[in-house]
């Protein structure tokens, strides 16, 4: 005799509204303990996987940025003493598509003292065109004023450590050379101004000048300088790197920001794809929760299953039911790690909540952790959550599925 069930029915989404029902679970305690259990497993193991995701992009990205904002995406450096850029090459240079400007720069170094720090820091000269390169400054804050003496932008750490505010006069002594020889320099500044990168290694030892300055101090020699183009998209620098060495070969070597920092970028992200799947792991712990759910729930529905099979639901059906119990407690749980991975990781950033002082800092090269919440990043923490609840759950949807409907009636 045919079930008076019929099979349009059946196809519908009658499988849905089985297991919306056997989750309400109005007749066990214990079913709706065990859920719970395994949905809040879930958002957990879903939260630490989203809060690391997030501190490694958002580290890796200020990274970049603040590498990129103190020097340049693309470099270009001499060959030799009489490397030169004439007026027809910069031309073709600016007329690269993404290159805004074109600086040129002079580097050196030296020691700084002040009143308050009379031994002295070490520091780094930067040489600048005013309103050239990357970092620079205006030409007021570079050019003398009425005394005479050239004014200076120093990082805001090594202000702080010098005790040294505009106006205040300093005193250089910077290490070049003079017909072949070692030589020292000296030349009192006045600072006129401090910058800001976020990068603890630039903010306390660079010192930013006129260009000619710096040159002069370093005795003169045109080989000091390079080029520095300032670029619209850091993405874009290699294609821009290429094309620049088409300009300025062979008097110049041109590289861009990702070739200066290959290993350091390639270490995060290797380190990044093992901190996801190691903490994928609490995702793959939460699951058994889920399957286990899921085993208790079988066995708790057993009369009910067997009615399902008697009245004509198919295997088939069956399995979905308990494919679709098991799918909505993981999916709900990974919905609610990603809400609570979001709010915790912009809590974080968004009042700075964990900072670092100045020899942390200089370490770690940031002053305070950014968490960002990439849309790739909640994409894959998102497709491994649900693929690992997937499988951990069609262990115990297939069994249900071979209960024999006779056996499940007669069960106890």
């Amino acid at each position: 005799m045919k079930s008076s069930l019929s099979d349009p029915l059946l196809s519908g989404p009658l499988p849905w509204l089985i297991a919306w029902r056997f989750l309400r679970g109005r007749r066990s305690r214990l079913l709706d303990g065990t859920a719970r259990a395994a949905l809040l497993s879930t958002a957990l193991g879903v939260t630490a996987m989203v809060i690391a995701m997030a501190l490694m992009t958002g580290y890796r990205e200020d990274l970049q940025n603040k590498l990129v904002r103190g020097n340049a995406a693309v470099i270009a450096y001499p060959v030799g003493g009489n490397a030169s850029l004439s007026a027809a090459k910069r031309q073709r240079l600016l007329a690269i598509r993404g290159v805004k400007r074109i600086g040129r720069v002079a580097y050196g170094q030296g020691s700084l003292s002040s009143s308050s720090r009379p031994g002295g820091l070490e520091i780094v000269l930067r040489g600048v065109d005013a309103g050239g390169g990357q970092l620079a400054a205006k030409a007021e804050q570079l050019q003398p004023g009425t005394d005479g003496l050239p004014g200076a932008v120093l990082g805001k750490d090594l202000a702080d450590k010098l005790a040294a505010h505009p106006g205040d006069v300093l005193r250089l002594v910077a290490l070049g050379f003079q017909d072949g020889r070692p030589r020292f320099h000296y030349q009192s500044l006045r600072v006129s101004s401090t910058f800001s990168t976020g990068f603890a290694e630039f903010d306390r030892s660079w010192v930013l000048l006129d260009r000619p300055l710096v040159e002069s101090l370093m005795g003169g020699q045109a080989s000091v300088d390079l080029l520095e183009l300032t670029v619209a998209d850091a993405e874009e620098a290699p294609r821009i790197a290429a094309a620049a060495t088409q300009v300025l070969a062979p008097d110049f070597v041109v590289t861009d920001w990702r070739q200066l920092n290959r290993e350091l970028f390639t270490a995060l992200k290797l380190q990044q794809v093992v901190l996801f799947f190691v903490l994928g792991l609490i995702v793959l712990v939460s699951t058994f929760n889920v399957a286990s759910t899921l085993v208790v729930l079988v066995r708790e529905r057993m009369r009910d299953i067997g009615l399902l099979g008697a009245l004509g639901l198919k295997p088939a059906k069956l399995r979905t039911v308990f494919l679709v119990y098991g799918g909505f407690l993981g999916t709900l749980g990974t919905l609610l790690g990603v809400a609570a991975g979001w709010s915790v990781c912009w809590v974080l950033t968004t009042f700075e909540l964990i900072r670092f002082d100045a020899e942390v800092a200089a370490i770690y090269f940031i002053s305070s952790v950014p968490f960002r919440v990439a849309p790739r990043d909640l994409l894959a923490v998102v497709g491994f959550a649900l693929l690992v609840t997937l499988i951990a759950c069609s262990v115990p949807a297939w069994r249900a599925a071979r209960v024999d409907p006779s056996s499940a009636l007669r069960y106890e």
